[in-house]
């Protein structure tokens, strides 16, 4: 199974209650009668993460399939036609990118209904070799996340090593993403020490100024 994941900004003009309703219904429809396609979740950003700005991308969208074969077929597809006419509705292109990914689940809990979501994207830190930043990623920095207590579930996407072998530079390295019960949930586990050490082991593999953060809302389209 592969993942890909889709981030992008609202269409020049439109307001954020606009997007997120159009892509919430109409998008949402065109996407899930794509042949192929295991699971669909849209991760909104949050209202209040506006405040001090506009945030990286409004929104964060993710598409299971069984394999980069099943990604390719749709491209000659009416439905995807129908999801390449729909996006300049409501995104705007010149923002928008993927990367496909492999999934690794750290945390195995159940993901709250109504929760909160943070989606950290990851670029790998300057001169470090990329099988070593997978591999601390995944194990060290991984157990720093998995232990933390408050967090319901922890994924790590880890972009697929077949792009870089292909000579492409991808957007970013991956995307870790946890689970909270609430922002209240999230403020507090922010104090703690687990959480702490998480903050402070980013430095030791990740670019920050590349790695852009979002909290977001989860809506399962297709499970």
């Amino acid at each position: 199974m592969i993942k890909i994941i889709y981030f992008f900004k609202r269409r020049p003009g439109m307001s954020v209650e606009d997007f997120q309703a159009h892509w919430r219904t109409t998008h949402a429809d065109i996407i899930v009668a794509l042949p192929g396609i295991r699971r669909y979740v849209q991760n909104h950003v949050l209202p209040s993460a506006y405040r001090k700005g506009e945030p990286a991308f409004d929104g964060v969208a993710e598409s299971w399939f069984d394999d980069s074969g099943a990604l390719k077929a749709l491209a000659a597809t009416p439905q995807y036609a129908a999801v390449r006419a729909d996006e300049p509705q409501f995104i705007d292109g010149a923002t928008m990118g993927s990367i496909i990914t492999e999934e690794h689940v750290l945390k195995d809990g159940p993901a709250p209904a109504g929760g909160i979501k943070t989606v950290d994207f990851v670029t790998h830190k300057p001169g470090m070799p990329l099988d070593a930043f997978f591999e601390y990623w995944r194990k060290d920095h991984g157990a720093l996340g998995a232990a933390a207590p408050a967090a319901r579930r922890y994924v790590q996407s880890h972009t697929r090593r077949s792009i870089y072998a292909a000579g492409r530079t991808p957007a970013f390295d991956g995307a870790a993403m946890m689970w909270f019960d609430d922002m209240n949930a999230l403020r507090a586990a922010a104090a703690t020490p687990e959480f702490e050490r998480l903050r402070a082991d980013v430095a030791t593999f990740v670019a920050r100024d590349k790695s852009p953060s979002l909290l977001t809302t989860e809506q399962v389209v297709l499970a």
